[in-house]
């Protein structure tokens, strides 16, 4: 007993990121020596629904218990972050634009019946998809994970809490809130384990083809949202405060961009973003929220995702994108990139509602959704990278303002 003891807390205590690597080249490696084991996909579906599961409750309780213990004076903080956000993702948009019109590209498309979804139609389709979703049941939202719901009702019941419960049961949400938090870093550490299945899976499936179908498009994708993460996002935050914010970005690429590169769930990653926000010294009160908030709606990469794909099958069909075209289709893909997490399939079935802007029919922009799927394994991990790394850049940026200015 004694030395599994002493295993076990060697294990914790030893290097989290080092382990995940570990796990990666064993996952990667088993994979071309022996594929299909039944178990290795398994550990990795075992970590992600462990993740994904206690999400929808951990930001509940986050976010209630946050605002109900909160002290005067966010504000200022939320419309600061909540701005950055918004014009981060405008920005990533127009940069996928100029970069697709520097290199267009033109894509072979697939077969419409090797897909069966159903993508939203128009730009007030998604919204009003967004409304039922924010104002649906709200254990029934926690039961499906509909975040935005989630937010909503927190963010009430936060308030009336604040307003009229006694300090004991404010204290008695911040438990809860801890408890499960606690939960959380105990499936954290189980990470090296589930990484090794994820990768093995997709390595198993994928083979070394993935690296080189649709090579040129993928390109363009990761190129876009690298551009955005290394050298846009820590600019625009070096003009706001003034200082070399490049070292914060090391720091969030790696603690948050890595696991959320494996995991390709920025709901999953919001318990890794919440801890490196608390070694990073910010406010609780304030990143409990803006953690979050920021894993709905700050969606840059969602944004190049459609910008691009929309691009590509405009230059696929001849079709000329004017100047004002191009920038009525930056504020479409920033508008509906950020209800991305409220559409089924994220913002790959957003690009039926960006290509209608040019008159593309749905049967043709069905088949590019079906090109984004085959692709998925790169440009959903590095969209999840750029958009979960960046909630914790900003959430900093917006906090180190609000000191500055004090």
């Amino acid at each position: 007993m004694n030395f599994v003891n002493r295993t076990l807390h060697a294990y914790v205590n030893s290097n989290l990121m080092m382990r995940i690597l570990m796990g990666l080249i064993i996952g990667a490696s088993l994979a071309l020596l022996v594929p299909n084991i039944t178990v290795m996909t398994i550990l990795g579906r075992l970590f992600i629904g462990a993740l994904k599961a206690i999400a929808p409750v951990l930001v509940a309780l986050l976010v209630t218990s946050a605002i109900a213990k909160s002290r005067t004076g966010l504000g200022k903080r939320f419309r600061t972050v909540i701005a950055l956000y918004i014009t981060s993702t405008l920005i990533a948009a127009v940069a996928a634009v100029l970069a697709s019109r520097a290199f267009p590209i033109a894509i072979t498309l697939p077969d419409t019946g090797s897909y069966d979804g159903e993508a939203p139609g128009t730009l007030a389709d998604v919204f009003l998809k967004i409304v039922g979703d924010i104002m649906c049941n709200p254990i029934t939202a926690i039961a499906n994970a509909s975040y935005l719901s989630i937010l909503m009702w927190a963010i009430i019941l936060g308030f009336a809490l604040k307003k009229m419960a006694s300090a004991a049961t404010i204290d008695f949400f911040q438990d809860l809130a801890s408890t499960v938090t606690l939960i959380v870093n105990w499936i954290i550490q189980c990470a090296p384990i589930g990484i090794m299945g994820l990768v093995y899976t997709s390595v198993s499936e994928s083979g070394m083809s993935i690296f080189t179908t649709y090579g040129k498009l993928v390109a363009l994708l990761v190129g876009c949202m690298i551009t955005v993460s290394v050298i846009i996002n820590p600019v625009i935050s070096s003009v706001l405060l003034r200082r070399n914010m490049w070292p914060l970005l090391w720091k969030c690429l790696k603690g948050s961009a890595l696991s959320a590169f494996f995991t390709r769930s920025s709901a999953a990653n919001i318990p890794v973003n919440m801890s490196l926000c608390q070694r990073l010294g910010l406010d609780k009160d304030f990143y409990a929220v803006s953690i979050p908030l920021g894993s709905t709606i700050n969606m840059d990469g969602a944004a190049i995702t459609i910008t691009v794909m929309t691009l590509a099958t405009c230059y696929t069909l001849g079709i000329n994108i004017d100047l004002g075209s191009a920038i009525m289709l930056s504020i479409i893909a920033t508008f509906s990139a950020c209800g991305a997490s409220g559409v089924a399939g994220g913002s790959l079935l957003l690009i039926p509602l960006a290509c209608s802007l040019f008159g593309i029919s749905q049967d043709i922009s069905m088949q590019v959704v079906a090109v984004g799927f085959i692709i998925g394994v790169i440009q959903d991990s590095v969209e999840t990278a750029l958009n979960s790394s960046s909630d914790v850049f900003f959430t900093a940026t917006a906090d180190y303002l609000d000191r500055k200015n004090k």
